[in-house]
């Protein structure tokens, strides 16, 4: 008898404890499903939005990053932007839960999580910046070194972009708060090594380079479009001056002639 009564006053004590949290139970169970319905609709309103403004258009800018010979990126803003806010809203959603539910250590280590994301996307929005960023500049230098005919200007462009996108990888794990100390120490000597290789090489190629600067300077200088030169028994009308070559209207038709036959010849000129 006396085990039959502990026992009844085991089952009693539970009963009570689970009619006493019943209220608490009831309420996150109407709190999640609210919740996950009010989700499901903020993604979905997020994902038309940014399809309204275009936001896939900087997909193709991303996808078009090439970092080692034809290896591309492959970015979806869209996909990432909502990811990341569904994930923010459910991890907001089990705090709630938690908070109602009374337990304290759970709501304390999301609330810490809740306090970094904010930190995460800001360094996911300075690596994807810093890559367009770099992308230009290694357009820009890769054309720049074309006109003017300089050898391994793809190779060139291609160093220091990956030079940048290192720096912009390193400061979005700084943001990220990640300790990037030893990455980056070796990355210093790595980069002054390519940086000491590269100043030799640009050293040595670039006295062409200076050469053809200075002849375009010079014949722009020289010669206005309208004027009318002959040398080497050519003549004509100069039409146009670009940085390689200067394209002159003859008798026979258009004739495009570069800066360096023109800088080296005699030249007589008739206004």
């Amino acid at each position: 008898m006396k085990f039959i009564d502990q026992l009844k006053e085991s089952l009693q004590t539970v009963w009570y404890e689970i009619a006493a949290s019943a209220p608490k139970i009831l309420g996150a169970i109407g709190a999640i499903i609210i919740a996950l319905l009010v989700i499901k609709l903020l993604v979905n309103i997020i994902k038309k939005a940014l399809k309204i403004v275009k936001a896939d258009k900087l997909d193709d800018k991303l996808n078009q990053i090439e970092l080692f010979g034809d290896k591309k990126f492959e970015f979806s803003v869209i996909d990432i932007i909502v990811k990341f806010v569904k994930w923010l809203l459910y991890i907001l959603l089990i705090f709630i839960i938690t908070d109602i539910l009374e337990l304290t250590m759970v709501s304390e280590g999301l609330k810490s999580l809740l306090g970094y994301l904010p930190k995460l996307f800001t360094a996911l929005a300075i690596f994807i910046l810093g890559l367009l960023f770099a992308n230009f500049v290694k357009k820009s230098l890769k054309s720049f070194f074309e006109s003017m005919e300089m050898s391994g200007a793809k190779i060139i462009s291609q160093i220091v972009f990956l030079m940048l996108l290192v720096f912009v990888s390193v400061t979005a794990l700084n943001q990220a708060g990640i300790d990037t100390e030893i990455i980056t120490s070796n990355i210093t000597l790595i980069i002054g090594a390519l940086l000491l290789a590269f100043s030799i090489a640009f050293g040595l190629g670039a006295r062409n380079v200076i050469e053809k600067l200075l002849s375009t300077f010079y014949t722009r200088k020289l010669y206005e479009v309208g004027q009318i030169i002959e040398f080497n028994d050519i003549r004509g009308e100069v039409e146009a001056i670009n940085s390689i070559s200067v394209t002159l209207k003859t008798k026979t038709g258009k004739l495009i002639v570069p800066i360096n036959d023109i800088v080296e010849s005699q030249v007589s000129v008739q206004d």
